[in-house]
């Protein structure tokens, strides 16, 4: 069995290539054989170790899952006790609590996965979890429905192109802001209108929006919470590089919101295996569709890791088993 592994926080050179025996899955678990896994900035942060706050739940001085990598998509080949959802040969995806999908096998708890439809691959299934299910999550919260008018900052990104197709799917008129490069992109996926973020908010008026979805945590909360109208919510999602910046800005966001009419909610997503199903039946119906940047084989599974590393990416970065 073939795994990326780390034993202590750092950079995409401290994920290391291992050969390690072929694992057994336990009662309530399946061993999947990996036909993709999408990386994802949570596997970037997990890998450094930063903010600081994560060491709590992953580790304080070294990471407690050693091997990258949430989203996956892939086979079953040996089911553990206690398992009556699946069968060896059914196709799977979902969020792993674990992680472990830089390999090409990896043992998941049955209940973090869901079928992936016969219409849909693998790297279309990897997309979906974390990143389209944190675009969904967002979109509830703040009500997103038909007839919405909704701003996303940062569409470029894998959750922001999840948030601008979701969006659209749900009958709002959607509003986009993200780098140059990656206009054409989220061009593609429906939006009313696509603008370069590098120009600011100044020039949007005042009470335009029933929801903002705000990636990167960037932009004045005031500014932000102006641009939506009465009973609007702002929903902020990455909220913050450093661990002063992430605690400053949700505290900020909730001393803002006491009665305040326009509400600006910091989310926090979790995985959810029954969104994880929605989105795969709208893949699987041709409406959903991910923006893919860039396909890693599992042998270059490190510079998957820089690319995310370095920033800039388009839409989802995946890794697929070598040929």
């Amino acid at each position: 069995m073939i795994t990326w592994s780390q034993d202590r926080y750092g950079t995409p050179d401290d994920v290391h290539l291992l050969d390690r025996t072929m694992p057994h899955p336990d009662a309530g678990e399946v061993l999947v054989r990996i036909g993709a896994t999408s990386l994802n900035s949570a596997d970037v942060r997990i890998m450094r170790g930063e903010p600081w706050p994560l060491r709590l739940v992953f580790g304080l001085r070294r990471p407690k899952t050693r091997v990258p990598g949430r989203d996956v998509a892939g086979t079953i080949v040996e089911v553990g006790d206690d398992v009556t959802d699946f069968a060896v040969g059914d196709r799977v995806a979902g969020e792993l609590s674990r992680a472990g999908g830089l390999a090409d096998h990896v043992i998941a708890p049955a209940a973090q996965l869901v079928a992936i439809p016969d219409e849909v691959d693998d790297l279309t299934a990897a997309s979906l979890p974390l990143a389209g299910g944190t675009a969904w999550q967002a979109l509830d919260a703040a009500a997103v429905t038909t007839g919405s008018r909704v701003l996303v900052l940062g569409a470029g990104g894998g959750v922001g192109t999840f948030a601008v197709r979701l969006a659209v799917l749900r009958g709002a008129e959607v509003h986009a802001l993200c780098s140059a490069r990656a206009v054409p992109a989220v061009e593609g996926l429906g939006a009313a209108s696509v603008g370069d973020r590098a120009a600011g908010l100044g020039g949007l008026p005042p009470d335009s929006f029933d929801a903002v979805i705000d990636l990167g945590g960037r932009a004045p909360l005031a500014l932000l919470q102006r641009l939506v109208r009465n009973g609007g919510t702002v929903v902020g999602i990455a909220v913050g590089e450093s661990t002063a910046g992430m605690i400053g800005r949700m505290l900020a966001s909730a001393a803002r919101s006491i009665g305040s009419h326009r509400r600006i909610r910091a989310l926090t997503a979790t995985a959810k295996p029954e969104i994880t199903a929605q989105l795969l039946a709208l893949a699987a119906s041709g409406d959903l569709v991910p923006v893919i940047d860039r396909v890693y084989p599992l042998s270059e599974a490190r510079g998957a890791l820089t690319r995310m590393d370095d920033g800039g990416v388009v839409g989802k970065v995946l890794v697929q088993p070598d040929v």
